[in-house]
């Protein structure tokens, strides 16, 4: 059996797509959940982890004041949570993550076979990309940072929108400018 060179473009282009659908989706819950919740000058209701009901004024940003286990149930923080998994499958097992096994079994059989073949390695190192982008807002939001988690979501949605959409995988040309510096792609 002959050693597969590369893999069909629209693959990653097919998750691209699901994954922009997935992030507008958390993006949106993202900016109605905690992370952007805002308050006028006032008082409230304060329940550290330890217990225990406490008056404190809170005036602005929600967030910092919010338990950790609140700010974990929120739906925008499980939305890019699944998102974040997704990446991580997509990083270390590329042809087991779910996008890429839906597009090999539905919708590639069906069409014609591709063109040219690219390098697996560039759209893997997006899926990093992606995977590094929704980390650092998920561990921003549970550290209180507001806003971190929305913008994050964003950010990568506009990656994957631009993938889907346009066939500009932003990613994989990072891979590229660090493939030119030598930094990464580097054959023995």
């Amino acid at each position: 059996m002959a050693e597969v060179r590369g893999i069909d473009p629209r693959g990653p282009r097919f998750a691209a797509s699901v994954t922009s659908v997935l992030l507008l989706i958390a993006t949106l819950l993202a900016l109605l959940g905690s992370s952007t919740a805002h308050t006028d000058a006032g008082f409230g209701w304060l329940s550290p982890l330890g217990g225990g009901m406490f008056i404190v004024p809170i005036s602005g940003w929600v967030l910092p004041f919010t338990p950790l286990p609140m700010r974990i149930l929120d739906l925008g923080f499980l939305a890019v949570l699944v998102i974040a998994l997704l990446f991580l499958w997509g990083v270390v097992s590329p042809r087991t993550a779910p996008w890429g096994v839906v597009y090999r079994r539905l919708i590639q059989p069906r069409l014609a076979p591709p063109v040219d073949l690219e390098d697996p390695r560039p759209p893997r190192f997006a899926q990093g990309v992606g995977l590094f982008v929704t980390t650092v807002g998920l561990l921003l939001h549970l550290l209180g940072v507001p806003l971190a988690l929305p913008i994050a979501a964003a950010l990568a949605f506009m990656a994957a929108f631009l993938n889907a959409v346009f066939g500009l995988c932003l990613g994989c040309q990072l891979w590229l400018i660090l493939q030119r510096g030598g930094l990464v792609g580097r054959t023995a």
